[in-house]
């Protein structure tokens, strides 16, 4: 599988989405090198300024959930626990866990995680930015996931 690359953010998309018993799974090692950038030297509060994080936002937006949710598992790695930053990372990988499980069909599963991520997302009462996500952004993409069958 040749990467797909938006050179305007320097951001490789793979071949396809991948869709657990759908399609296949990409290759191993496909995302190091974007995992890769996040390293322990940067600043927690700087996180959502790596690589991986755009990366990871880049592929929930154009509908990568599986893939977004493989990148920013190494954001979450970094963020201390507890913290508003492990929670809203938790609550992005949560939302496209969700927003993966309606494209294949399991909608109450798909409930289950939007409850989940209201729960990080309150657990960030107080801020309404945390590592560049707009909590109140947070809550309309949860309930336009919602919305969806």
């Amino acid at each position: 599988m040749s990467p797909c690359t938006d050179a305007a953010d320097n951001i490789r998309f793979p071949a396809h989405a991948y869709v657990p018993g759908e399609n296949s799974r990409h290759s191993d090692g496909w995302f190091d090198d974007i995992k890769d950038s996040v390293s322990q030297d940067i600043p927690v509060n700087d996180l959502h300024r790596t690589h991986a994080f755009q990366v990871g936002r880049a592929y929930f937006d154009q509908g990568y959930y599986w893939e977004c949710h493989e990148v920013l598992e190494a954001v979450w790695l970094r963020t201390g626990d507890p913290s508003p930053e492990r929670d809203m990372v938790q609550a992005l990988i949560q939302l496209a866990n969700a927003r993966l499980k309606l494209r294949m069909g399991k909608p109450n599963a798909a409930r289950r995680l939007c409850d989940m991520v209201e729960a990080h997302l309150a657990r960030c009462a107080g801020a309404n930015i945390v590592l560049g996500l707009n909590v109140a952004q947070m809550q309309v993409w949860i309930d336009e996931t919602r919305q969806q069958k």
